[in-house]
């Protein structure tokens, strides 16, 4: 089967690729470069410059290779960037999934896994964190994410287009081929910015805020490989082309770290005692972040396997020795 994913070219679009081809199914990424790496992408996949504004264009490829299906990562995913520029997010992240939308109801195709974020919990009321938790987002990133959910169970109503939401957790590691990886710019996420600190790229790690509510002051947060995550599209997928109906899963490992955990875990690993300067805390940065995934694994079967820190950073930092200057070598 045919598969069209928008933002393939990104770090968890790339995984997923390469995990629907081990799966069996055929992928063309569709992708601006915005963000994405052309280098992320096998040279044996269907890859099209594209962007999802482009309804015509996007029917085009549709119709042209026999879609199935679609699975949609492509979004403006910035935090910081969402609180400074909104309609940016709204424009990239609502408007654009809009635009796919139609244009995909206009070929005929009724299916489609969603690139969602655990960001539409916002500060959570109670952890961990299920399905049915309470919806507050707190960033525009999260409040653009959430609307597309709702676009998606509002099409789902009235044009019976099935869908799949998948709120992430923290997506962290890389492929064990080590060919494919995290390259960000601006890299905003941890532990990438951890590993390049004991690379020598960056000059210190920065830890913001230790006064938190947590066992070691630090902010604890549930970090998933990206591998697993993949496996969990694939079974999404899987569940909407048997004729399975519209859910909304969390993907996470269900297990805590704290940011002091994650950097003790890393130099032991990497063996570079790396500098780290303690910062005030950031606006926002709720204490705790933990998913409940047990809907999934009860109803999709799946499991996490990949998800402990060790298999996290060693799997990162293969990827950032292999490729000290991401994409560019």
């Amino acid at each position: 089967m045919n598969i069209l994913v928008t933002g393939g070219a990104g770090y968890i679009g790339s995984h997923v690729v390469e995990e629907l081809q081990k799966s069996g199914f055929i992928p063309i990424v569709y992708d601006n470069f915005s963000t994405g790496h052309a280098a992320a992408v096998p040279e044996d996949v269907q890859l099209v410059e594209g962007d999802i504004h482009n309804t015509v264009f996007a029917k085009h490829i549709m119709e042209q290779f026999g879609i199935d299906a679609v699975i949609h990562f492509a979004a403006s995913s910035l935090v910081g960037e969402s609180m400074e520029n909104p309609a940016n997010y709204y424009f990239n992240n609502v408007e654009g999934s809009l635009h796919l939308l139609e244009a995909m109801r206009e070929v005929g195709v009724d299916k489609i896994v969603f690139s969602s974020t655990a960001a539409v919990y916002g500060e959570p009321e109670n952890v961990p964190i299920t399905e049915n938790s309470k919806v507050q987002p707190t960033n525009v990133y999260g409040h653009s994410k959430l609307m597309i959910e709702r676009m998606l169970a509002d099409y789902d109503m009235a044009y019976d287009m099935h869908y799949v939401a998948l709120r992430y957790f923290n997506a962290a590691g890389a492929s064990f081929s080590c060919d494919i990886g995290e390259d960000h710019s601006p890299e905003t996420h941890l532990i990438p910015l951890i590993l390049k600190t004991a690379q020598g790229v960056r000059k210190h790690v920065s830890i913001f805020g230790t006064d938190y509510p947590t066992n070691d002051g630090t902010c604890v947060r549930d970090y998933i490989h990206v591998c697993d995550l993949a496996v969990a599209h694939i079974l999404a997928l899987e569940h909407l082309l048997k004729g399975g109906t519209s859910r909304v899963y969390n993907l996470g490992s269900e297990n805590g770290l704290s940011v002091q955990e994650i950097i003790k875990s890393a130099k032991k690993m990497t063996n570079v005692d790396f500098p780290v300067v303690e910062e005030q805390r950031r606006p926002g940065d709720p204490a705790v972040l933990i998913a409940s995934s047990d809907k999934i694994r009860q109803e999709l079967g799946w499991m996490p396997a990949q998800s402990n820190i060790e298999t996290i950073i060693g799997t990162a930092w293969r990827w950032y020795q292999a490729h000290p200057r991401g994409y560019e070598n």
